[in-house]
């Protein structure tokens, strides 16, 4: 395939491609996976998360290139939410990461399409096929809605959690379980109001936790803290190879789970709609014969055998 071998040269528009046909062909993807699945699995993933209006766009663009002088290769996948009118992405993320592209990080914005957390079933393969075109580290940038948090944290190696001081219910969403996840903590645009309180009220909260994560102060305004950020995520990089077979185990069980789910969702709802003891019950409901539990039941059981 040209496409292959384009992509392990790292162009552009061949990884453009195969990142389309991730998202929209699965039948193409599978044969894609096939072939380049052996050659991935190598580079560190970063998981970048927290309440929208944190700031997390700028700091990436500005962290990429830190990361470049420390001569890593990275690319971004910013995960956006779904147009409800098209399906598509917004672009305002790769708007915000301009320099970095400039710089030669491959950026992609992604659409969550309605799945879980807004992480799209694609994102695992979408890495796969940055990491076959040769960069490492593998940033994700979520909404950080809802139960993001926690699927980010079990596809990326290391897991960034973002405030802002000028978010007002970040203690509250400090408290809502985003001690679990976090490697490292960062209040960005720390030349704001508030930035010391909501410091220490981090510290306070998870710095005392068994898992010792990094807790951090970044300004992309002012440029400050963005290379010790940098510094401690090549140095974090290097210290989460060592788990990362485990780490990878934990992963592929939670893939292979999805995988199957959603192979038998799929043929269930086929099954459901060409299937007559489904459209026997539905009438027995409507008439009163028969209550929709009991009769789940019985589809359940006759599906199963």
């Amino acid at each position: 395939m040209d496409l292959l071998s384009d992509l392990k040269k790292g162009k552009r528009g061949a990884i453009a491609k195969a990142i389309t046909i991730v998202e929209n062909d699965q039948k193409e993807t599978r044969k894609i996976l096939k072939k380049i699945f052996k050659d991935t699995g190598k580079s560190s993933v970063i998981g970048i998360t927290g309440p929208a209006g944190a700031g997390k766009s700028s700091l990436i663009n500005k962290t990429a290139i830190s990361l470049k002088k420390l001569g890593s290769k990275p690319a971004v996948l910013a995960i956006d939410p779904t147009s409800h009118v098209t399906g598509g992405a917004i672009l305002g993320d790769r708007v915000r990461m301009s320099e970095s592209t400039d710089s030669g990080t491959y950026i992609r914005s992604i659409a969550s399409r309605g799945a879980t957390g807004a992480v799209s079933r694609s994102l695992r393969n979408s890495i796969r096929i940055l990491e076959y075109a040769g960069f490492n580290p593998i940033i994700i940038e979520s909404v950080g809605a809802g139960q993001t948090e926690v699927e980010i944290s079990n596809i990326a190696d290391i897991t960034v959690v973002v405030f802002n001081p000028n978010t007002g219910d970040s203690i509250q969403t400090i408290k809502a379980g985003l001690t679990e996840i976090g490697d490292i903590y960062l209040v960005n645009k720390s030349d704001l109001p508030g930035t010391n309180q909501l410091f220490d009220a981090v510290r306070d909260f998870i710095g005392d936790s068994d898992r010792n994560p990094a807790i951090l102060k970044t300004s992309v305004k002012k440029n400050a803290g963005i290379t010790v950020f940098a510094k401690t995520l090549k140095d974090m990089m290097n210290i989460k190879k060592k788990f990362k077979e485990e780490k990878d185990l934990e992963r592929f069980e939670v893939e292979l789970k999805d995988i199957v789910l959603n192979s038998i969702n799929e043929k269930v709802e086929e099954m459901m709609q060409t299937n007559k003891t489904f459209a026997n019950y539905l009438k027995k409901i409507n008439s009163k014969k028969i209550d929709p539990y009991s009769a789940a039941d019985k589809i359940s059981k006759s599906i199963m055998k």
